[in-house]
C-alpha cells in the first residue's frame, strides 16, 4: 500500500486519525505482512507500538508530536486507542501487541534468514534476552546486542556498531521518551527496513518482567497489570483517563 505523506506506508483508508497521529487500523497478521514487505523491499520502516500515554505526551511535546507523525507505522498496542477508534466511528481491526509483533518477526526472520539486532536495557538483562532468544529461535542470526545506557556523546558509535551489523530488524528498548525520538533521529543514517521501540520486552524475555496473565489482556487490563506491579508508574497511569475525557471532548466538538 503507498504512503500518503509524513512518510506512512499506509493510505488514508488504512489508518484512523486519533489527535491527527494516523494509528493503523490493520489487524496482527496484515502488520506481519507489510512488515515482511519492509524488509524485503529494503524500506526503511519506524513502527511505534502506540499507546494513550504516547498520544498525551506527544500532545503537550511538539518535537514528539511531530516525530509521531513522521513515524512510517504506528500500530494501536493499548486498549485505549482500541476504544478511541471505535468510538470515533473507525475502529482498529485488534488491538497489534509490540511484544507479540516483535516475536512473530523474529520467529519469521529465523526462517528467512533475517538479521536482528537488540539494543537496549542494562547490559546483563539485555544478554539475557539474546540468550533466551537463541534457545528459542536457535537458527535466529543475531548480529548485535548492545544495553541501552547510553549517552547521546555515544550515538555516532552506537549508530555505526548497528550500521555494519546491517541488521533486518532492530528493537530498541529503551525509555518511551527516549527510543522512538532516538530512532526517528537516526532511521536514515541506520537504514534498517525495520526498526521497532519496543519498551520493556527486552525485560520481558530476559524474564526480569513479567508480562500480564491472558485473562488481563483478553479483558483489555494489561494497564492495570502492569500499574499493580509497578505501582510507581500511576504518574505515568493519569494520562489514560486524561486521554477518555480529550477524546469525548474532541467528539462532542464534531
Amino acid at each position: 500500500m503507498s504512503g500518503k505523506g509524513n512518510g506512512m506506508i499506509l493510505d488514508n483508508k488504512s489508518t484512523v486519525s486519533i489527535f491527527n497521529i494516523p494509528f493503523s487500523r490493520l489487524g496482527f497478521q496484515d502488520t506481519v505482512k507489510l512488515l515482511e514487505q519492509a524488509v524485503e523491499q529494503r524500506k526503511v520502516t519506524q513502527v511505534i507500538t502506540g499507546n494513550p500515554i504516547m498520544v498525551m505526551n506527544a500532545l503537550e511535546n511538539p518535537h514528539y508530536y511531530a516525530m509521531m507523525q513522521r513515524a512510517e507505522l504506528i500500530v494501536p498496542d493499548g486498549a485505549g486507542v482500541v476504544w478511541a477508534s471505535g468510538y470515533k466511528g473507525q475502529p482498529v481491526a485488534e488491538k497489534v501487541a509490540g511484544i507479540e509483533l516483535m516475536e512473530e518477526l523474529i520467529r519469521i526472520g529465523e526462517e528467512r534468514g533475517w538479521k536482528v539486532f537488540l539494543l537496549g536495557t542494562s547490559p546483563e538483562t539485555v544478554k539475557t534476552a539474546a540468550a533466551r532468544l537463541k534457545e528459542r529461535y536457535p537458527r535466529i542470526q543475531l548480529v548485535g546486542v548492545h544495553d541501552g545506557y547510553f549517552a547521546a556523546e555515544r550515538d555516532d558509535e552506537i549508530v555505526e556498531l548497528i550500521r555494519s551489523a546491517a541488521p533486518d530488524l532492530l528493537f530498541v528498548g529503551r525509555s518511551q521518551d527516549t527510543q522512538e525520538p532516538w530512532i526517528d533521529r537516526y532511521k536514515k543514517q541506520l537504514g534498517v527496513p525495520v526498526m521497532m521501540g519496543v519498551g520493556g520486552s527486552l525485560d520481558i524475555m530476559a524474564g526480569k518482567l513479567k508480562r500480564a496473565p491472558k485473562l488481563f489482556i483478553k479483558l483489555r487490563l494489561e494497564w492495570f497489570y502492569r500499574l499493580a506491579s509497578e505501582p510507581k508508574r500511576y504518574k505515568r497511569m493519569l494520562a489514560l483517563p486524561k486521554f477518555v475525557l480529550k477524546v469525548v471532548k474532541e467528539k462532542d466538538k464534531g
